[in-house]
């Protein structure tokens, strides 16, 4: 089991670690309404983004697989975080399944940062763990996260109210 995340390197990317400096961005980040829109509906508090930047954090000792940090490669500033989540969410499509996410500050937007990152995550994971399949979930009218998981491999197989709203489940079976 791998207890900290390997350093991945994409052509514009380095998906690595977190860091503490990367806190100010981070919170940042979590606060623009753009970037919450479709990922819990308001911008985060200080305390509520950095307490899910820790928990986030503490994915890789417990199960193996976690969140990076998405940092760009000539400065290796944050510019977003993913990979993958058990965020027991009471969903039961996700039970015993890696869950994909993804989320960068607005200002990426547009370039196939999503698409560069998660490619990099979703191969590590194909060659490190022994999952069937990785699910991810996506809010109704995110149209650009429905695209980045259609590049992705992943397929809707249906939709869950039980975090309050509706959101479509998605998945992609191992090697995409």
């Amino acid at each position: 089991m791998t207890s900290t995340p390997p350093v991945i390197e994409t052509a514009r990317m380095r998906l690595r670690p977190q860091r503490l400096g990367d806190k100010d961005v981070h919170i940042a980040m979590w606060a623009d309404e753009r970037v919450t829109r479709f990922i819990g509906g308001e911008p985060r508090a200080p305390d509520v983004s950095w307490g899910k930047y820790l928990s986030s954090a503490g994915l890789w000792p417990v199960m193996g697989f976690g969140y990076w940090v998405f940092a760009d490669r000539a400065d290796d500033r944050l510019i977003g975080m993913g990979g993958l989540s058990y965020f027991c969410r009471g969903i039961a499509e996700l039970e015993g399944v890696p869950e994909a996410g993804w989320a960068f500050d607005a200002d990426h937007w547009g370039a196939g940062y999503a698409t560069e990152a998660m490619t990099a995550a979703l191969g590590w994971a194909d060659g490190h763990l022994d999952a069937k399949e990785v699910r991810c979930i996506i809010d109704p009218g995110n149209a650009a996260s429905e695209r980045v998981a259609a590049k992705l491999g992943f397929a809707r197989i249906g939709d869950s109210d039980a975090l309050g709203g509706v959101v479509a489940i998605y998945s992609r079976p191992r090697g995409g």
